[in-house]
């Protein structure tokens, strides 16, 4: 699928905002102050997909925390076009980003019952740290995924 990768602005928050809702149940997805909050971090930055017409279709967003540690908070794909590869090609560049400010390792979090993130983090060489049970408000279990950014770039 082709698409045009490119920063998020305080314009695109609204449609953003609605592609969490649909991807994550809610207890999951980010009320709107969370979500403006985390993108609002020092440090954070928010890349989107969009299609040729210009459709938004997912977005990322990451940040880069003390001592060279970074953070993705969130991925949200839009159903159709997930499967596309529209994730991979916004977790390679938040990750490339991260690189280029000196981050070494990235880690996130995922529900330990999103079988198909599960899937995609290992595909993209992220490893299971730990479990932290009702992570989530819903009482849902999170796993602590981490990826050496390092390694993974000496051996692309």
């Amino acid at each position: 699928m082709e698409v045009v990768i490119k920063d998020a602005d305080a314009r695109d928050f609204e449609t953003l905002w609605g592609i969490d809702q649909q991807c994550f149940a809610p207890g999951i997805a980010y009320s709107k102050r969370e979500l403006a909050t985390y993108m609002a971090l020092r440090g954070s930055f928010t890349i989107l997909a969009r299609d040729p017409e210009g459709k938004i279709l997912g977005f990322i967003v990451a940040t880069l925390r003390h001592n060279g540690v970074g953070h993705v908070i969130t991925i949200d794909v839009i159903k159709e076009a997930r499967r596309s590869g529209v994730g991979s090609k916004l977790l390679a560049e938040a990750e490339d980003r991260l690189r280029q400010l000196r981050c070494h390792v990235v880690s996130l979090e995922t529900a330990v019952d999103n079988r198909s993130a599960l899937i995609f983090y290992k595909r993209h060489q992220y490893s299971m740290v730990k479990t932290v049970p009702h992570y989530y408000s819903n009482g849902v279990d999170a796993l602590i995924l981490e990826k050496d950014l390092l390694s993974t770039a000496q051996a692309s």
